[in-house]
């Protein structure tokens, strides 16, 4: 059952006044008021009925189905309250229950008094005993009094426990029927007792309403401040005369105004019974607030006397009896004696005091469960309370009627509704009608419920209106209003249930238990009663003014019950106004009450709760409560649920409700994000703001460290524009000036000290902004440390490039290559710290203080650093922290768990992207619903919003390898060109647990770049494309130099040495040594998809000088043979001269220049043993000639190569070059590579330093002159002479014969003499020829008109030009023609060759002799042109000298 006390059947529960007694605390005091709560419903049937006669006036066998509802209380209740009974006779305790701890009995003797008990729980249960006896002189006016002592457990022999204590066993020793055979126990003797108090009341001939003016009061103090001859005690204990207090006191001792809990622990640790006043000041008081003075009699508001009314003719005694013997004994002396008679005054006054006490008596059975009797007296009473016209008395017995049958509907008994509470005749016929509806939306409803549910509106409004009458005796306005209140929850009740007083709703008036159902604001005409009545109904009772003689707390509790009424109603913005209005009320009266208690300590009244910060605890010990003597305990909790509805309905930007853990996962923080974007665009800022500094004044008053925390952190946040600022520069700023967000900031980091200081660590505030990470970056690791990526798949191919390298540098080397950023930028090494950078916003006009900051992460594990810093005002802030993972693998950095000072830690998610909120135009709903619809349908702007994370990996432990030294001084080296110098390097492998087992070598210099722009270049022809490709694969600057083991292996901790050779070059005046290198710990082929190396390198500054320059060169061809002299320069061996002839050597010059300072010896070799060595001075330059033989191409038009593998497959047509130029160009490529293949260069140094190196002879070029110099033609002509004696031996055909004859011949004939000239062709090429031979004799050393003029000094037989057969490849033919010189002279026979027609072979004959030519072979051929005839000379002519015989 709820606690409400205005609950609409709180006229029918009985107080119980529980208390603390003895050693006990706090916790368990309030464990065991819990166990005695949980059975606050006794039921007639299970109470056993006092046995002595004059005790059975509520006896429970009259009604066993009835049932008594307690209300425990734990605090003494007001006089002003006190003074409202008999009227509302549930004002008044009637039991009082004590409550001992049984643990402590055996400990400590609770008191000093001298009991001569021999054992300590003997003595304490005789202590126990005498306190009981305190009690029932203090409060003389309960019924019954009792100690219950909770979790005792004998020990030892039985100790006899005296009467009116009761021992309840420990929990785990508990019946189902414990705490209700003790509940029984107690309400028998309550309801023995209640006939005591019924005769009494019996004995009575008058008793006042609450509202008439007299001198005397019924209502009193329970406290036992009477006169000792005028007290009343239990009947069962002793039965003195005596008799009530004519009147009430005023307020009641400070000491026991507010008992509600155990008083706060003494330096002991416990308190006594002895002693029990609380530690806790009570509330002062002031003259001009509704806490002072507050109606403490009759006088003050409208009195009760026991003598005569208003207009009464006689006078009462003040005194009324305590037992039945003693009320007869004296109402016998009451005789009037004016006005005796029907009808005269006398009589209307005695029918009235009747009629009162009929009612109270009504009241009594209502409150023992005895419903039936309730109505039967009360019935009576009501009808002769009409007839004399006593409205506050008809008002009452009404009502209580109701409640009555409410409760006979709750038990489901039948019952029959009394004429009082019938509507009068003239609404018959509506009523009748309303009856019929009912029955039939409601058919299988029992009757008497139907019609009570027809009746219930109608009669409470006319309740309403007897109370509310305007006459001598008027209803006080806190009973007036509280009537209302449970009139009106009696209607709500009906409303929920949709106008059916059925279970639901009758159980919702008898326990307070609301139904799940929740109601909105939309309109619901057809349910009776319908809101707009209970509402009209309902504000009757909300205190008009501040001068109505209400205390505060009462105005709270009606103001309570206000906003109660319209939440069960679903009003909730007529109900935040109600609670506005309790807010006001709570801070005036709890600032007041504050003021006070500082005022007492010496504090100025005008301090706030900050204030107290200062008390370093100097007057309550280290606790620091300063003025309000708070220890852990007093700290108020449970006003976040009240002010929570408040602030929901007003759309505050915060949570609602009692302050919990948030939810800190990131859909727990994009669905506050939602909310708090939908709540800013509902309802009005400037209210929510001023809604939220009335609940810090007011947080500030209990004093409520927690709700002072969360209104201040809720401002700042309604205050804030929620949103994260782009780089656009959004207006971000707050709406609430600088100086009150410094003074909101202050107030929660100096409240969460305070708290601190109190022993309470876990109170702070809740950030205010949730965009408070912005960002997180990882910060690149230096180069030397930085893990770079590679798939498995380059591990072979590296093998291969390792080996090759220095051979083919076009080789993919994969290692070359620049990392990629994005992948490089988020890999990290277990064990090995990282940095961070962290981006913070303040959005704020504060300065934010961040204690501290560490990096949330999901995956591998990870050890974050923690960070504090000050984030300046509204600017973003960036912050640099550090981070080691444990272990490999993959780490998902999902945000930072950030501490600001005053608020509490907690995970803010990473949101990098601008976002702001956006408003719904479309109206959907009105009221607290549109704010639901908004919350619960995420808007688009919250769709988009995404937390962002940072991915990364972690890959297992990596040596670090640094280079230790390196055998050239200070990097640097000097070298001369074609010169190779030998160094090394030592790495050191820093690592003291990881080897490095892999290890690849890669090198750049700068000739390189220049290089490789040039064959970038569109321009260049294939020559020079070959000349870089070249230089690049045969001549790179750096290389290493392989050892015998081959092993590259560094131990963890260890040094290893490796050699290089550096070669001159021209341009060359950097390079670079780069080493990577990891540890993969498996063979090659059992690696990951992906591994990491990390790479170490040495820069190298080099210096490159000339040594020896070909200046110039030149081929020359042979005439005639060679001089000895040069022969043996040459080096060749001791041969004949005719080994070396003009057909099969040519002479190659060479001026060679000495450009360093050191005489140098340069050699020159030649593949068939010519040898030259030439002394060179410093700077002088030597010729050197060199025979070297003519050279054959087979093809040299062939296309020029790529030594490229990726440029094989390129070719480009360009129509700039002619077809002859490119044939000439093709021509000259092919003679200078077979020149250069056959050359070999030197040079040594012979004075100063020992150097040695090769002569670059690449820088030759042929010009058309030194080609026809060097070339062996395709087809070879050979004329010679014989002699007609020769003839015989034509047969011999042999190449090797004819010349041997041609040298035989003189060459010289006679005038007039046959002689024979002979003409060989020789095919040198595979392909057959269609040749045609034309010989043309010419005279020596004349003119050339002259020379050719010899048709009449030579003659010959046939024809000088004749086509010849097909001359197949390698094959030669003779020609011989019949000459007669016919005069003498010396003659010159020239030939020449010429092709007929091309040979074209067959398609099978051109797969036989070659292989298939390939299309881009094919395509590079087109670029010479179109085939043409061919024509050949010879390159000696024959010389004829004629003489006369």
């Amino acid at each position: 059952m709820s606690l409400d006390p205005l609950l609409p059947i709180a006229p029918a529960r009985v107080k119980a006044l529980v208390l603390p007694i003895g050693p006990i605390k706090r916790e368990r005091f309030t464990t065991f008021v819990d166990c005695l709560n949980a059975e606050h419903v006794v039921h007639l049937r299970d109470i056993s009925p006092d046995g002595r006669p004059h005790r059975n006036m509520f006896s429970p066998l009259a009604f066993p189905d009835g049932a008594m509802f307690y209300e425990l209380i734990t605090h003494q209740p007001p006089p002003s309250h006190l003074a409202l009974s008999p009227f509302d006779l549930y004002r008044e305790p009637l039991a009082l229950i004590a409550v001992a701890d049984g643990s402590e009995i055996s400990n400590v003797v609770f008191s000093k008094r001298q009991s001569g008990a021999r054992t300590v729980e003997e003595t304490n249960i005789r202590g126990l005993y005498q306190e009981l006896e305190d009690l029932r002189d203090r409060y003389p006016k309960i019924l019954a009094h009792h100690v219950l002592i909770f979790d005792y457990v004998p020990k030892g022999n039985p100790i006899p426990i005296p009467e009116g204590i009761i021992t309840v066993p420990p929990a785990e020793h508990h019946k189902r029927t414990t705490m209700k055979t003790v509940m029984c126990d107690i309400s028998a003797v309550v309801l023995a007792e209640m006939t005591t108090l019924a005769k009494s009341f019996e004995g009575m001939s008058y008793i006042d309403s609450p509202g008439s003016s007299s001198s005397g009061a019924n209502g009193s103090s329970m406290a036992g401040d009477e006169p000792p001859g005028l007290v009343r005690r239990n009947s069962q204990f002793s039965l003195p005369t005596g008799v009530r207090s004519s009147s009430a006191s005023g307020l009641a001792d400070r000491s026991h105004v507010r008992m509600s809990m155990p008083p706060a622990p003494s330096k002991g640790g416990a308190f006594g019974s002895s002693g029990s006043t609380p530690v806790r000041p009570s509330t002062p008081v002031s003259s001009r607030s509704g806490l002072s003075n507050p109606p403490t009699t009759f006088d003050d508001i409208s009195g009760v006397s026991h003598g005569s009314g208003p207009g009464s003719p006689e006078q009462q005694n003040p005194a009324r009896p305590d037992t039945a013997e003693g009320v007869r004994s004296q109402s016998q002396d009451r005789v009037s004696v004016q006005g005796f008679g029907p009808g005269g005054l006398n009589e209307r006054w005695r029918n009235k005091g009747k009629c009162r006490v009929q009612i109270v008596l009504g009241s009594l059975y209502l409150q023992a469960g005895r419903w039936s009797n309730a109505v039967k007296e009360l019935s009576e009473a009501a009808a002769v309370a009409k007839s004399i016209n006593d409205h506050l008395w008809h008002g009452k017995a009404l009502e209580l009627m109701v409640i009555s049958l409410l409760l006979l509907g709750w038990a489901r008994i039948e019952f029959q509704i009394p004429t009082a509470l019938m509507p009068p005749p003239e609404k018959g016929t509506g009523v009748l009608a309303a009856i019929q509806e009912a029955e039939a939306r409601l058919p299988k409803q029992p009757r008497w419920l139907r019609h009570l549910q027809v009746y219930l509106p109608d009669l409470l409004e006319r309740i309403i209106g007897l109370y509310s009458r305007v006459s001598a005796e008027h209803l006080p306005p806190l009973p007036l209003s509280e009537a209302v209140i449970r009139f009106c929850k009696v209607l709500a009740a009906l409303h929920v249930a949709d106008g059916e007083l059925g279970s639901e709703s009758i159980e919702m008036m008898v326990s307070g238990r609301a139904l799940e159902k929740t109601l909105t604001s939309s309109p619901r005409f057809n349910i009776i009663p319908p809101r707009t009545q209970v509402v009209a109904s309902l504000f009757r009772a909300f205190p008009a003014s501040a001068s109505e003689l209400l205390t505060t707390v009462d105005r709270i509790v009606i103001l309570g019950g206000i906003a109660s009424v319209l939440g069960s109603l679903g009003l909730q913005r007529k109900k935040a106004i109600v609670v506005k209005e309790l807010v006001s009320v709570l801070v005036s009266g709890l600032v007041e009450a504050r003021t006070r208690g500082a005022a007492d300590v010496g504090i100025h009244p005008a301090a706030g709760l900050v204030a107290l910060n200062g008390l370093n605890g100097t007057s309550n010990g280290a606790t620091g409560a300063g003025a309000l003597e708070l220890s852990e305990g007093d700290i108020e909790h449970g006003i976040g649920s009240f002010l929570g509805l408040l602030l929901k309905t007003y759309g505050i930007v915060g949570e609602y409700g009692e302050s919990k853990e948030l939810d800190n996962s990131d859909t727990g923080v994009l669905e506050r994000i939602q909310r708090q974007s939908a709540a800013r665009f509902f309802g009005m800022r400037n209210v929510k703001l001023n809604i939220l500094r009335s609940c810090i004044n007011f947080s500030e008053a209990l004093p409520d460290f927690a709700g002072v925390l969360k209104y201040s952190s809720d401002l700042l946040r309604t205050a804030g524009s929620g949103i994260a600022p782009g780089p656009r520069r959004e207006n971000a700023y707050p709406v609430i000036s600088r100086e009150e967000q410094t003074r909101l900031a202050a107030n929660i980091s100096k409240t969460t000290n305070l708290s601190k200081r109190l022993g309470i660590d876990n109170m702070a505030a809740d950030y205010w902004d949730e965009f408070l990470l912005r960002g997180i970056k990882l910060e690149p690791l230096p180069p030397t440390r930085t893990p770079i990526p590679h798939a498995k798949s380059i591990l072979p191919n590296a093998a291969k490039a390792r080996t090759s390298q220095d051979v083919n540098p076009f080789i993919y080397n994969p290692f070359l290559k620049q990392p990629d950023t994005a992948a490089i930028e988020n890999v990290l090494i277990a064990g090995e710290p990282a940095s961070f950078r962290i981006t913070l916003q303040n959005p704020y006009e504060i300065e934010v203080f961040v204690e501290s900051i560490r990096i949330e992460s999901e995956g591998a594990e990870f050890e974050s650093g923690v960070e504090g810093t000050i984030i300046g005002p509204y600017r973003t802030q960036i912050l640099r922290i550090s981070g080691t993972p444990k272990s490999a693998g993959a780490l998902k950095v999902t945000g930072a768990w950030i501490k600001v000072r005053g608020c509490r830690e907690r995970r803010f998610p990473l949101f990098h992207e601008p976002w702001a909120p956006e408003d719904e135009t479309k109206m959907k709903s009105i009221g607290l619903g549109a704010l639901d619809l908004h919350t619960s349908a995420p808007s688009p702007a919250a769709q988009r919003l995404k937390p962002e994370f940072l991915e990364l990996t972690v890959i297992s432990q990596q040596p670090v390898v640094v280079v230790q030294s390196s055998t050239l001084p200070q990097s640097s080296v000097m070298i001369l060109e074609g010169e190779r110098q030998a160094f090394s390097i030592t790495l050191r492998n820093l690592s003291t647990t990881a080897p490095v087992d892999f290890l690849l070598f890669s090198f750049h210099d700068s000739t390189q770049e220049p290089l490789q722009a040039a064959l970038s270049s569109r321009d260049a022809t294939p020559t020079e494309l070959y000349e870089y490709e070249l230089i690049l694969a045969k001549k790179q600057a750096l290389r290493l130099v392989k050892r015998g083991d081959g092993k590259r292996y560094i131990p963890p901790g260890k040094t290893a040495v490796f050699d290089f050779e550096i070669l001159g070059k021209p341009g060359l005046t950097n390079g670079l040594i780069q080493v990577d290198y990891a540890h993969l710990g498996v063979p090659h082929d059992e690696v990951g998809e992906k591994f990491y190396t990390r790479r170490v390198s040495q820069e190298l500054t080099v210096t490159v000088n000339a040594s020896v320059e070909v200046s110039r060169i030149d081929v020359l061809p042979l005439h005639g043979s060679i001089p000895e002299p040069l022969w043996r320069r040459t080096g060749f061996p001791a041969r004949a001269e005719s080994e070396v002839t003009e057909d099969t050597h040519c002479l190659l010059i060479l001026d060679l220049r000495n450009a360093w300072p050191s005489n140098m010896i340069v050699d020159l070799e030649s593949d068939d043993g010519a040898k030259v060595e030439e002394h060179v001075l410093p700077g002088n330059t030597s010729r050197v000639i060199l025979p070297v033989k003519r050279v054959y191409l087979e093809d040299p038009h062939a296309f020029i190569p790529a030594l490229n593998p990726s440029r094989q497959r390129q070719f480009v047509v360009s129509s700039k070059i002619s077809p002859e130029v490119e044939r000439a160009n093709r021509e000259a490529f092919w003679y200078r590579e077979k020149i250069l293949d056959s050359l070999r260069g030197s040079w040594r140094a012979i004075s100063g330093a020992e150097r040695r190196g090769t002569i670059e002879l690449r820088s030759m070029r042929l010009t058309a002159r030194m080609i026809e110099a060097v070339k062996v033609e395709e087809l070879g002509i050979e004329i010679s002479v014989v002699e007609p004696s020769d003839d015989d031996d034509d047969g011999d055909d042999s190449a090797s014969s004819v010349q041997s004859k041609a040298k035989k011949t003189k060459n010289t004939v006679y005038v007039d003499e046959f002689f024979q000239l002979r003409v060989r062709i020789t095919n040198r090429t595979d392909q057959p020829v269609y040749p045609s031979l034309r010989v043309m004799p010419s005279l020596c050393r004349r003119p050339l008109n002259v020379a050719l003029d010899f048709t009449r000094r030579f003659a010959w037989n046939g024809t000088l030009q004749q086509a010849l057969p097909l001359l197949p490849g390698k094959g030669h033919v003779d020609v011989v023609t019949g000459v007669t010189a016919l005069c003498r002279g010396e003659f010159e026979v020239a030939a020449s060759v010429e092709e007929t027609r091309l040979w074209t072979p067959s398609s099978a004959e051109e797969k036989r002799r070659t292989r298939p030519r390939s299309e881009t072979q094919t395509m590079m051929d087109t670029v010479l042109g179109k085939k043409e005839r061919r024509i050949w000379h010879a390159r000696r002519g024959c010389r004829v000298l004629v003489r006369d015989r």
